[in-house]
């Protein structure tokens, strides 16, 4: 009779069975190996085009902010250029000094209430006085530089132009060319410091009036109201003599079919109602040095203040 060992038969069993479970647990690593590495495959393929996205959309973005800017840019070009058109203005910030200088022209005939004709030049108070008040506010404005060429026009918007630029707490510098004639001669003497180019003239006369004139010793008075008025400025913000610029104005030997003076360039500074003689390049050297000048007193009250 033959013996069977179970021993044995049980001990190969379960080895084959290990055997089987070693299998199956490689197996098991190896899937999931394999669906590991598939699936960090997919994330960096899905990072990759996430960061392709990203970049194109930076792309995009970078490429409309560049759009926008110079549609920016050239808004304001359109715009400096219709101020300069339209109003005689603009902003010189090209400087050395990195200093920003409103430029601003008085040119042709002063208007005032009632319209100037079309073909007339003219430089309207409407246009002028709320830019003044606008630079007076801004903090970025350093100063005005005002260019000077009119042959006068309404007295009371001529000098209520004066007085802005009178009142002004920046510094201003006045040039005249061609002429300031008229109620030219308080807007010349209006700023700080004022020059006038070698051909330029003055005419200074005394007050007239157009249309109808009531013939009363009540009219009379009232143009030499506006007359004192006038010269009062002129001398409160130039160097000349009230007695000295009424007979100028009041001289009955220089003007044809008039009453007045002419002065040419350098008879103004001798006269002391116009600073100096230059141009445009002693204009702006003048008010840079006058902005500087400025900037340093504020600096050195600020320090006191500190000290204090």
């Amino acid at each position: 009779m033959q013996t069977i060992d179970y021993k044995e038969d049980v001990k190969d069993i379960k080895q084959e069975d290990n055997y089987i479970e070693g299998n199956k647990s490689n197996s098991k690593k190896e899937l999931y190996s394999n669906t590991d590495s598939e699936k960090n495959s997919e994330l960096d393929n899905k990072d990759d085009k996430d960061n392709k996205d990203d970049k194109g959309k930076d792309d995009k973005k970078s490429e409309k902010d560049e759009q926008e800017s110079e549609m920016v840019k050239k808004e304001n070009e359109d715009l400096k250029d219709k101020k300069i058109s339209e109003y005689g203005q603009t902003i010189l910030d090209n400087n050395k000094k990195e200093h920003k200088i409103h430029l601003l022209s008085i040119i042709g005939e002063i208007e005032g209430h009632e319209c100037l004709p079309q073909h007339n030049k003219t430089t309207k108070y409407e246009h002028v006085l709320p830019q003044l008040a606008a630079i007076e506010d801004s903090t970025e404005i350093d100063g005005l530089l005002i260019l000077i060429n009119t042959v006068g026009g309404d007295v009371e918007a001529g000098l209520a132009i004066a007085e802005m630029i009178g009142s002004l707490s920046k510094p201003t510098v006045s040039l005249v060319l061609g002429g300031s004639h008229s109620i030219g001669v308080p807007l010349a003497v209006s700023a700080n410091y004022s020059f006038i180019v070698p051909t330029a003239t003055m005419i200074i006369h005394p007050v007239r009036m157009n249309g109808t004139v009531i013939g009363v010793t009540q009219t009379f008075e009232y143009f030499e109201k506006i007359q004192d008025r006038i010269i009062r400025f002129v001398v409160n913000h130039s160097g000349i003599t009230y007695p000295d610029f009424k007979n100028l104005m009041l001289a009955t030997n220089q003007l044809a079919k008039d009453v007045g003076s002419i002065l040419v360039g350098d008879e103004t500074v001798k006269l002391k109602i116009i600073d100096e003689v230059g141009g445009i390049k002693e204009a702006l050297a003048k008010i840079n040095e006058m902005i500087d000048a400025k900037e340093n007193e504020m600096k050195m009250l600020s320090e006191m203040k500190l000290v204090m």
